[in-house]
Parts: C-alpha cells; sequence; structure tokens
C-alpha cells in the first residue's frame, strides 16, 4: 500500500501499485499486469509472431474470453505499444490510463556472474545484460528489446530485471565448475549457470508453506518440466545444483533440446555431417529432444497419441524423457546426501498424472510411495505421495510472472 505523494504532501486516498510483467522471446511477449495488493492478475496476453507478416495479440480477458488482434509488428517496439494500447482500451483494458502502471518487471534469461538477484534497470545493468548476449544468444537479446521499447513508451517507469540464473549463484564452485582448462572459465566465464532459476525459487518455497514446513531444514529437488525442463537441488533454501549448464541445452531431454550428451560425439557428428558450430546448435537446440526420437512431435500430448497409435519411436522417446528425469532426481538425493520433498512443475510435470507416476515408481528406493488417486490431477497444488511415504511429493504450478511483480515491487 503507498500513499500518492504530490508537491511533498500526502493525498489522503492510498492507491494500489500495479506491476507491468513482461517475458520477451525471440518473436512473441507475454505479460500480464498485476495489482500487487491482491496479487491479482487483471489484465494477460501475449504477442506471437512478431516480425512475421500474420503476427497477432492474444488478450484473455477476465471471463476466460480470448480476442485476437490482428497486426504485422516487425519488431517488439510495436508489440508492446499495442499491448499497452490495449491496456488502456475502454472495452479490453482494465485501466484508464497508462500512469496506473508503477513499474515493469522482465524476465531477463542469462545474468552470468553479475546478478545473483534482481536489481532495478540502469544504463550500467543493460551493459551487463548485454555482456551476456554470447550466453543466450536467442533470449538476452529478446529481453533487452522489451527493456528498450517500455523506456521508449513509458520513459521514466521504473523496470526491474529479474534472471533466471540469479537463483542458482549459490552453487558452490566445484558443483558449477567444468573440468575444462582452468583458464577458459577465467577467460570466458565458461561453467554451469542453470535456468528457470524464477520457477525453481518460486516452487521450492511455495511448496514449503503448502507443507507448512521451514524451508531451511529441508532438502528438496524441483522438477520442472514441459518443453524446456530442469532440474535444481535446493538445500535449505538455496539452489546447490542444477541440470542446465553455461545454456540451456544440457540436462534433461526436451521438446527439441537434446540434454546431456558425449562430448565426442559432438565432434564426431560435426565432421561426419560436415557441419559448423551453428549448423550444430540448431541440430541439439531445435531438432533433438522430443521431437528428434519421436520425428513426431516435441509436445507429449502428441507423442502420447502416437504411442497409443503405436508409434515405437514415440515411445522410446518418452522412456528416454523419463528416464533422464529419474537419473537427476537420484543424483540430486545424493549430492545434498538425502531428500525430503520432490516437487513436480511446468508443462508436463503440472499436468501429466502418467510421467509423473512413472518419475515417482523409478525412485522409489527412497521410500516414496505415490497416492495413485490425489497423483490423477492437473495444474492444481495437490500433495501426491502417501502419509507413510519417507519423502512427500508435490505438484505446485509454477508462477514466474507473480515471482517477477513480488521482486519489482521491493525493489520499487
Amino acid at each position: 500500500m503507498c500513499y500518492v505523494v504530490t508537491h511533498g504532501k500526502e493525498n489522503q486516498h492510498t492507491f494500489v501499485m500495479k506491476i507491468l510483467v513482461l517475458n520477451c522471446g525471440s518473436s512473441s511477449i507475454k505479460y500480464k499486469l498485476f495489482e500487487m495488493e491482491t496479487k491479482q492478475v487483471i489484465a494477460q496476453g501475449g504477442v506471437e509472431k512478431i516480425g512475421l507478416k500474420d503476427s497477432f495479440l492474444l488478450v484473455k480477458l477476465p471471463d476466460g474470453e480470448k480476442v485476437q488482434i490482428d497486426k504485422e509488428m516487425p519488431e517488439h517496439t510495436v508489440g508492446i505499444e499495442l499491448i499497452l494500447q490495449t491496456l488502456t482500451d475502454p472495452k479490453l483494458g482494465c485501466i484508464k490510463s497508462l500512469n496506473e502502471i508503477n513499474a515493469v518487471g522482465h524476465r531477463v534469461v542469462h545474468g552470468g556472474e553479475k546478478f545473483n538477484k534482481s536489481v532495478l534497470i540502469t544504463d550500467e545493468v543493460i551493459k551487463n545484460i548485454e555482456a551476456c548476449i554470447d550466453l543466450a544468444p536467442l533470449h538476452n537479446p529478446a529481453n533487452l528489446k522489451g527493456i528498450h521499447a517500455i523506456e521508449k513508451t513509458l520513459p521514466g517507469v521504473p523496470q526491474v530485471a529479474v534472471f533466471d540464473t540469479a537463483f542458482h549463484q549459490t552453487m558452490p564452485d566445484y558443483a558449477y565448475m567444468y573440468a575444462l582448462p582452468y583458464e577458459l572459465y577465467e577467460k570466458y566465464a565458461i561453467r554451469r549457470y542453470g535456468f528457470h532459476g524464477t520457477s525453481h525459487r518460486y516452487v521450492s518455497a511455495r511448496v514449503c508453506e503448502f507443507l507448512g514446513v521451514d524451508p531451511k531444514q529441508q532438502k528438496i529437488v524441483t522438477a520442472h518440466i514441459g518443453n524446456g525442463g530442469s532440474c535444481a537441488a535446493v538445500k535449505f533454501g538455496e539452489s546447490v545444483d542444477t541440470s542446465m549448464g553455461l545454456t540451456p541445452v544440457e540436462g534433461l531431454v526436451m521438446g527439441t533440446r537434446a540434454g546431456d550428451l558425449d562430448l565426442g560425439a559432438a565432434t564426431f557428428i560435426m565432421d561426419k555431417e560436415h557441419l559448423t558450430t551453428q549448423e550444430f546448435s540448431t541440430l541439439v537446440n531445435k531438432k533433438s529432444g522430443l521431437f528428434g526420437v519421436s520425428g513426431v512431435s516435441s509436445d507429449a500430448r502428441d507423442i502420447d497419441a502416437a504411442i497409443r497409435e503405436g508409434n515405437r519411436r514415440a515411445d522410446l522417446a518418452r522412456k528416454m524423457f523419463i528416464y533422464r528425469v529419474i537419473k537427476y532426481i537420484g543424483a540430486f538425493a545424493a549430492a545434498m546426501n538425502g531428500v525430503d520433498t520432490i516437487v513436480f512443475t511446468g508443462g508436463i510435470g503440472e499436468n501429466d498424472a502418467y510421467i509423473r507416476s512413472e518419475i515417482v515408481k523409478g525412485v522409489s528406493f527412497l521410500g516414496i510411495t505415490l497416492d495413485e488417486a490425489a497423483n490423477n490431477c492437473r495444474g492444481k497444488e495437490a500433495l501426491i505421495s502417501t502419509a507413510d511415504s519417507k519423502v512427500k511429493v508435490c505438484v505446485i504450478p509454477t508462477d514466474e510472472e507473480l515471482m517477477i511483480a513480488t521482486d519489482t515491487a521491493a525493489l520499487v
């Protein structure tokens, strides 16, 4: 709750802080407008296909209705201008004036070693985000476009950067270093950074609230599994290891990303297929994972449908996906010398009861018993292990946008 201050005197009425959260991808912008007193989402939607002729804004109205606005958007500024116009639109909007937006929070994918928490955006911060472009060439430039577009369209409104990598900056050096010549770390900061940090931070804290336990006493493995996926080991409230590495391609099998791969296989493939580094990067980022193995789709729902039709490769892809998560949960339980809670989140983690059940079976040696009836749930908070299970297993839908809004409010 804040007071309106005019000419050094407080007005007697109070206003509720409203924060716009932006998540800018290379060709998309997702947004949510929060009213911070109630933490309620009062507007949300997204721009798709920026740079293409058939770009559009999809607005999700409070009653669940969706309205599509077709407009050619050659770059991000046009998309953000359209979002702001829609927020103040008499029919589709929820605010009378853009002056009601008190701050803007941005998801920024890579913060390198510079940022271990969210920060107010300054020229210096922008320089440091630019310096991380090499580490996240698909994401950081898009995140910067969002920041510059807001500078242009809402000049003077404070902006906050919330980094995907920040939560994992508590990892010890022996966990984040690669066994490469040390000079490569000194020269290029090559190390494990990890991603999905805002999601891992949110669900690891939220599950403790949900279970009524102290996060400072808990060893938690969080499994954020969707089209992108990662596991994290969260010990006493801090990330001590995570499956993604220098880039988001390491770790789990994902929709189109390969995950863990023998480095010798990388050079072998490049030699045999005569691939440039860029072509190889496309291979492991865009053409691998569930899509590459199944030949069907990167989407778990399509894989599931193909399996029901007897597609052997789709079945193999799903088995590989499940097996890799099992391995990481086991590894992180060992890394923390025990585990109290396992949390599923992300599109697949929140919605796919079969995949959750198979993963839990694979780590039943930890003393876990699944409550099959409780596991039969989608997209809601649930305890899915039995009362006598040694490790608690939960589903916690992630809310990265709320986390970004909360950080932004705290800093502003």
